[in-house]
């Protein structure tokens, strides 16, 4: 079944989601692919950009404030605020260019780890642009060895074909309703927004909210 996407009672769960790399590395066009069925080629996000997604896993309905930052340093004055309450954030390098995959352990990793407001904060490192084999600077391997080393997830994708995106982001929202912590503050939100609706607009009984 489909979900609505009109009112914000429409859901059980509600995750906050970072987008975190170089610029160039693909973040708003995985983000893109993974929101609508069209793969574009996007200018460079300038600050930060956001999109909802509403889908259904393991029997729950959430929805996912996915935020996409752009990758330059001229942008970094919003880090704080950007990182703050986030329950999930993908890592993304571009498997043809072996600098944003040194710059996700030097820099990306170093920063989510000192603006994370959440401990438990789910993390998942994804490889983007596997649709150009030939031109592949990182291997597989390294992306798994450095995954292991972050103690996060991992993914390779390619946008473009749009091969993995959607378990990217899947796989991420199916492993923090696996932390208790997380959960629970991805349930606190909808109860305050579910309240917030009712006074707003008495327009009937919503539906319960998860346990």
């Amino acid at each position: 079944m489909g979900l609505s996407s009109g009112r914000g009672s429409s859901y059980d769960l509600s995750f906050k989601i970072l987008l975190i790399g170089d610029s160039g590395v693909g973040k708003s066009s995985l983000l893109v692919s993974f929101i609508s069925s069209s793969v574009e080629d996007l200018a460079p996000t300038v600050g930060v950009d956001f999109k909802i997604k509403l889908l259904a896993i393991g029997g729950k309905r959430l929805k996912l404030t996915i935020w996409d930052t752009a990758g330059q340093e001229r942008f970094r004055t919003l880090t704080s605020s950007y990182y703050r309450n986030a329950q999930g954030i993908l890592l993304v390098y571009d498997v043809t260019q072996r600098e944003t995959f040194t710059n996700l352990s030097n820099v990306w990793a170093k920063e989510a780890e000192m603006y994370s407001t959440n401990h438990d904060c789910v993390k998942m490192l994804v490889g983007n642009k596997v649709d150009r084999v030939s031109e592949r600077a990182v291997s597989t391997e390294e992306g798994l060895a450095l995954a292991k080393t972050l103690g996060s997830l991992f993914l390779e994708c390619s946008a473009k074909t749009r091969a993995n995106v959607e378990h990217c982001f899947k796989e991420l929202a199916f492993k923090i309703m696996e932390v208790p912590s997380l959960l629970q503050e991805g349930s606190t939100c909808v109860k305050r927004n579910i309240q917030k609706n009712k006074q707003e607009q008495q327009s009937g009984p919503h539906g319960s909210c998860c346990s």
